[in-house]
């Protein structure tokens, strides 16, 4: 099949979003298809050097050559310069091609729209990695257009593993969601016999954006939850260093988080691209992590692209239960917490046992992560190919 994949690999060519898109186009060429990379967002390159919004897209092109050539993907990426309407990489012909006569289209978190193609792509699939977040926006009266371009698609897949069930509380669109979790190309992530440095990490941001509200109750970001928490260090031997994005206003407490005990790191500097971002979770001993307030509030199920890729290395994760427990019931490896206390018993029991929970992180991903097998799931649940 000829399929084409969306993405932002080129507005933020950073540490893990260049991991988050380019696995699915590694996945689907994997199982033998033909696979482009199209980013055609409409929105203005930004320059990280300059730290502003510019027409010219010189950044993006040279980052997304360099990146697709670390992945021996030569010239399967298109950029579309919003500024101009150029088209970089394998060029216009190519892209309009693929959505006109392309057999399947992979619309990862709505990045690409396509409003003056031709679009007559045999199958269109969007891909939600932000649940509660993106059904509370197609409720949005103001976001009509976008709510109509989402549920043209035919097929529609969720990071939220518990979307419909009971207790879940993301709000109902209409759509029938089918669940998936992130593909990861094993063999750029191999299991790490190395002995890593003595502390857990993960990397987050602050805050992404402002709280959604939906029938009168908030659904905030990842400040919500980290306050439940901050007080971990004081409670565990365990060394704790996040890579942490300061959020929308730059409202991080650094020096009262670094009072407390945690290392906190600035991801610009310490996991810039896609090969600093896997050397920083490769050299950790593991993942402690949150979610986002509206994934736990909304008893979603989500589950972290990063943890996967944590999982892969051999490298234990302890993460916030979104409801995903219900789903992925391993425990070797792999641990969920809703308090502080199961924060503190859990990292205990990974450092008491941390051979068999490496193994065990590892057999998981190959278990469900395994980009062939998450990209031939969306085949078969889409009924195509």
């Amino acid at each position: 099949m000829r399929i084409v994949v969306t993405g932002l690999i080129g507005q933020y060519p950073f540490g893990g979003v260049i991991w988050d898109y380019v696995q699915y186009v590694l996945g689907f060429q994997a199982l033998g298809h033909e696979v482009y990379y199209l980013e055609d967002t409409g929105v203005w390159p930004y320059d990280p050097r300059l730290e502003t919004i510019t027409e010219d897209c010189s950044y993006q092109v040279e980052a997304l050559t360099r990146i697709f050539a670390d992945f021996n993907l030569g010239d399967r990426w298109i950029y579309r310069n919003a500024a101009d309407g150029v088209f970089h990489g394998a060029g216009e012909r190519i892209a309009r091609e693929l959505i006109k006569s392309g057999d399947l289209l992979v619309n990862v978190s709505t990045a690409s729209w396509f409003e003056d193609y031709e679009v007559g792509v045999k199958h269109q699939m969007f891909l939600d990695g932000d649940p509660m977040f993106t059904q509370i926006g197609l409720h949005d009266p103001e976001k009509t257009s976008y709510t109509q371009r989402l549920k043209a698609h035919d097929s529609h897949f969720s990071f939220g593993l518990k979307l419909g069930e009971a207790d879940c509380r993301v709000p109902d669109t209409g759509i029938v969601w089918k669940k998936t979790l992130q593909p990861v190309a094993l063999e750029y992530w191999p299991y790490q016999e190395e002995t890593p440095l003595d502390q857990f990490t993960t990397v987050m941001n602050w805050c992404s954006y402002k709280p959604k509200v939906w029938q009168g109750r908030d659904y905030g970001q990842k400040d919500v939850e980290f306050a439940r928490f901050k007080e971990l260090p004081r409670h565990t031997p365990q060394k704790l260093v996040i890579a942490m994005g300061q959020g929308i206003g730059k409202k991080r407490p650094t020096e009262e988080l670094r009072g407390i005990g945690w290392g906190i790191v600035e991801p610009d500097e310490v996991i810039p691209d896609h090969q600093t971002y896997q050397k920083f979770l490769r050299q950790s001993k593991g993942e402690w992590s949150i979610a986002k307030h509206g994934y736990v509030e909304g008893r979603t199920g989500w589950f972290s692209c990063r943890t996967a890729c944590y999982l892969a290395l051999g490298r234990p994760c302890i993460v916030q239960d979104t409801g995903w427990s219900e789903h992925l019931t391993e425990r070797e490896g792999l641990l969920p917490f809703t308090t502080l206390e199961e924060c503190v018993e859990g990292l205990a029991r990974i450092d008491a046992d941390y051979e068999r929970h490496r193994r065990g992180a590892r057999a998981f991903a190959e278990k469900y992560l395994d980009a062939r097998r998450v990209c031939q799931d969306l085949l078969d649940q889409a009924g195509v190919g």
